[in-house]
């Protein structure tokens, strides 16, 4: 697999990595670095592997308020990317991206400007101008935190009818119907959390039937049954991410499901590991396997590869990403002493190795 890997350059980094796994030995190898691009902290590529989308999580951009959305196409040869455009993210500090389903439209998550926007998607993969931006109001008791709407990622459901974003700031999760046709956003729906529970990054499992979101501040995941016709969330199951025992400071980050659909694992930030359950395919509910330390400060994002064999956690603030292997019949992860240093690692994008 080549490994697209999303960076803080104000936190050391030369831009957008590429590196090589080797599906066999868990080997992390470098490839290329695209320079010259300004904090591109997360990344989206589109289901034919021909597009790679990062925000610019800036605060200002051209002179004025806001971050940015950069396109590149991947060059099938070699992996390299070739910068194509740049629009403006209508916030700032954008800090999670997708494609939708069809690769017509970008959606992004404007953390600081509280909002997410639509961007259409043109013929040679460049984005124009946003076509619809829904704004969330609100705030919520953490006053360092909550000051205001935090929209901290988007996801669209299967069959792009919906479109979820999940607002650190309010403590909610709010459905929009998405019109994929034109990229228009309405209101559906809205899930409270818990009062300070931070709502970040939000997942369906593989049936569709349920949802699983992680929540940054209180450090807990939620089940949620997902009703797809309405586009309604609704909780099961709120579980802990970190030891009951544990007294230090943390925060949730990421959240996937393993290929297999059986198991479930999210990121601690400050306890420093992946917590790991077990899903029950008829009730959605989580069962709790394990924590296990990720080796470095601060795993931000992490993936799995394809096959199930792997999770790579890139541990931004030691600077590393490190590689598990996972036993697909537990759910277990155990590291295999596989680790590359990147500065300022925060998001990881795998796909099909094209250079052989």
């Amino acid at each position: 697999m080549l490994v697209y890997v999303g960076t803080y350059t104000s936190g050391g980094a030369e831009g957008i990595y590429v590196l090589k796994l080797n599906l066999a030995s868990g080997e992390l190898t470098p490839w290329k670095t695209i320079k010259s691009v300004t904090e591109p902290s997360f990344l989206s590529i589109d289901g034919k592997d021909r597009y790679l989308y990062a925000v610019n999580e800036t605060m200002e951009f051209n002179g004025k308020p806001g971050g940015a959305l950069s396109a590149f196409s991947i060059d099938r040869k070699d992996g390299s990317l070739k910068f194509i455009d740049q629009v403006p993210s209508r916030g700032a500090a954008p800090c999670n991206v997708i494609v939708s389903n069809d690769g017509k439209f970008v959606l992004v998550a404007n953390y600081m400007g509280g909002n997410v926007s639509v961007f259409p998607v043109r013929p040679d993969g460049g984005v124009g101008e946003s076509v619809s931006q829904m704004q969330h109001t609100g705030t919520g008791p953490n006053k360092d935190r909550q000051e205001s709407a935090h929209a901290h990622s988007v996801t669209l459901d299967a069959k792009n009818r919906f479109a979820i974003a999940a607002d650190l700031g309010v403590d909610k999760v709010i459905v929009y119907k998405f019109d994929a046709a034109t990229g228009r956003l309405s209101p559906n729906s809205q899930y409270a959390t818990k009062p300070g529970a931070g709502p970040r990054h939000f997942t369906f499992s593989h049936s569709g039937k349920f949802a699983y979101l992680i929540n940054e501040l209180d450090c807990t995941i939620s089940a949620l049954s997902y009703d797809a016709e309405r586009g309604v969330l609704a909780e099961l199951q709120t579980v802990k991410t970190i030891p009951e025992n544990y007294t230090g400071q943390n925060t949730c980050a990421d959240i996937h499901i393993s290929p297999s659909g059986k198991f479930l694992y999210g990121s601690n930030r400050g306890h420093d590991s992946i917590v790991s359950f077990a899903i029950e395919e008829k009730t959605g509910k989580l069962t709790y396997i394990e924590h296990t330390a990720t080796g470095g400060k601060t795993p931000r994002n992490f993936a799995i590869d394809p096959t199930g064999k792997f999770l790579l956690a890139a541990n931004q603030n030691s600077g590393s990403i490190t590689v598990f292997a996972i036993d697909t019949e537990t759910g277990r992860l155990s590291a295999i002493g596989k680790k590359i240093d990147i500065p300022a690692p925060v998001c990881l994008k795998l796909v099909p190795n094209f250079t052989g």
